[in-house]
């Protein structure tokens, strides 16, 4: 540790973000000369080689990509040391980034809502996305935390989880879609309905093609794939004919808004529960801690 300086880390993301030895020098304030000292120093002081040199740049080596990881933690470890330091100062309450799954909006804006409530001066950085994404900017330390899952990820080992809540799921269209209405709703008279989902391999996705496959039905073809309630609901309000898989919570905010409505569709298959997922081993920040308590309030 005592051979590692942080304008040598600074350099080994900047070589990997501009691909080249030169551009790399420019971000940090190096000569190239310079620049190439500094990363012979630090492969010398890791015993590893951390780039590739080809006719197309700097590559890193599954090395260099290891190095590369714990090197933007401790650059995300010493700005969130920034930010509570200068939260500290000023009296702003902290600095709190947070993710999120579509399903799992309405519950942390309510936690989130609690909250800023206790802690008026506080900021709060949220980024709703699939929990595949949202993993990766955990891991890269770019999030505190995220309501996500960690079944999606390769390594789940590699994180800390704390149970939310179950999640329950709805079908929801156009207030005026057929099927709108009706005391009770069959898979199979959704079958040729265009529906908004999830892609591929996301846990919403596998659920509701796990439900055609035991009823016995072909998965619809022509799907609108997004990750975004707005532009689910979007959609949906511009089409009468489309349908989606969303959160309980969802679909009860934007029935309550009279943007929607719910079909009357009974699934057998359960939803995975939200997890809070953050980094394994990384300090919880008092902010941290302060939305678990929030959540727990909201969740009962």
């Amino acid at each position: 540790m005592s051979r590692l300086h942080a304008k040598q880390l600074r350099l080994l993301i900047a070589i990997e973000e501009s691909g080249s030895l030169l551009g790399a020098a420019n971000k940090v304030g190096l000569t190239q000369p310079g620049a190439s000292k500094a990363l012979r120093e630090l492969e010398a002081t890791l015993a590893v080689e951390l780039f590739e040199r080809t006719n197309r740049g700097l590559i890193p080596t599954e090395a260099g990509r290891c190095a590369l990881r714990f090197a933007r933690l401790i650059q995300s470890d010493i700005n969130n040391l920034r930010f509570e330091l200068d939260a500290i100062a000023s009296g702003a309450g902290g600095h709190l980034a947070i993710g999120t799954i579509m399903g799992a909006v309405p519950l942390l804006s309510d936690a989130v809502s609690n909250l800023l409530m206790q802690q008026p001066h506080m900021s709060v950085e949220i980024v709703e996305d699939t929990s595949e994404t949202l993993l990766g900017l955990i891991e890269r330390g770019r999030l505190d935390a995220a309501i996500c899952r960690s079944s999606v990820s390769r390594n789940p080992e590699a994180y800390e989880s704390l149970f939310v809540k179950d999640e329950s799921l709805s079908v929801i269209a156009n207030v005026r879609h057929p099927a709108m209405g009706a005391d009770a709703v069959e898979l199979r008279e959704l079958q040729d309905s265009r529906w908004v989902v999830y892609r591929a391999h996301m846990p919403m996705r596998r659920l509701l093609e796990r439900e055609f496959h035991e009823a016995r039905l072909n998965f619809p073809l022509h799907l609108i794939e997004t990750t975004s309630a707005l532009t689910t609901v979007t959609m949906l309000g511009r089409n009468t004919d489309l349908v989606a898989l969303v959160s309980d919570d969802v679909a009860s905010y934007f029935c309550h808004n009279g943007l929607v409505g719910a079909l009357a569709l009974t699934l057998k298959s359960r939803s995975e529960p939200y997890e809070l997922v953050s980094r394994k081993g990384a300090p919880r920040s008092s902010v941290l801690a302060l939305l678990i308590e929030s959540l727990r309030q909201v969740c009962g």
